[in-house]
């Protein structure tokens, strides 16, 4: 499987002609990642995780896209596309589906606190062939089976450089790749990587940085 990286949160995977895209976000390059998509699936309704102009494009372009997403999203995305009503799909946690030949099963439930004030919204992690796993915005492990490929948000208004490597411990996946990275310039980068990186070997994770547009085989 051919995992493609993206600004900020979004990946693209690519196994036997399909293509399943994660989290095409506004601070991303949404219209190369959905390029040819046969499924999207959306972990929660923040714009940095889901341009919604750019899927309503893409459902109109594409008349076999496929999207999910966590209820809100998806009622969301039918009320913008109602043309696309039949190929937009309500996610809930601890699920599995088939997305055009991509296994999919469902974990957490809900995006990590940013503040008492500010409400917290439904998230869902997925995990893909039971091997690549996108958290969305939370550190929720993936309970009863393993993961070989983590995505890790690396930065964000809801997280701290400790908690993003025990998480990383937590999971224990072969190997890591970073999403979540772009409020953080290189500076900022190379540190938090630079922690992962170390402490996350202790534990037998290879952590490898990608940058946008980078791929690798998983």
């Amino acid at each position: 499987m051919k995992l493609t990286k993206y600004t900020h949160a979004c990946v693209r995977l690519e196994k036997d002609g399909q293509v399943l895209v994660l989290d095409p976000g506004t601070f991303s390059e949404t219209g190369k990642a959905l390029d040819a998509a046969g499924a999207v699936l959306v972990t929660h309704e923040h714009g940095d995780h889901i341009d919604v102009p750019a899927v309503v494009s893409a459902l109109r372009d594409n008349e076999s896209l496929l999207v999910f997403a966590p209820g809100g999203v998806a009622a969301k995305l039918r009320t913008e596309a109602p043309f696309a009503e039949s190929r937009i799909r309500d996610v809930e946690p601890a699920s599995a589906f088939t997305a055009v030949g991509f296994d999919v099963q469902t974990f957490g439930g809900q995006h990590a606190l940013i503040h008492p004030q500010i409400p917290v919204v439904a998230n869902i992690g997925y995990l893909i062939d039971s091997n690549v796993y996108h958290p969305g915005d939370s550190f929720v492990i993936p309970d009863g089976i393993g993961v070989r490929t983590l995505l890790v948000p690396v930065h964000a208004p809801w997280n701290k450089v400790g908690e993003v490597v025990d998480f990383v411990i937590g999971v224990r996946a072969a190997k890591a790749f970073p999403i979540h990275d772009a409020l953080l310039n290189e500076t900022g980068l190379g540190l938090i990587e630079g922690h992962v990186k170390r402490l996350g070997a202790k534990y037998g994770t290879e952590y490898i940085h990608l940058s946008s547009g980078d791929s690798v085989e998983v």
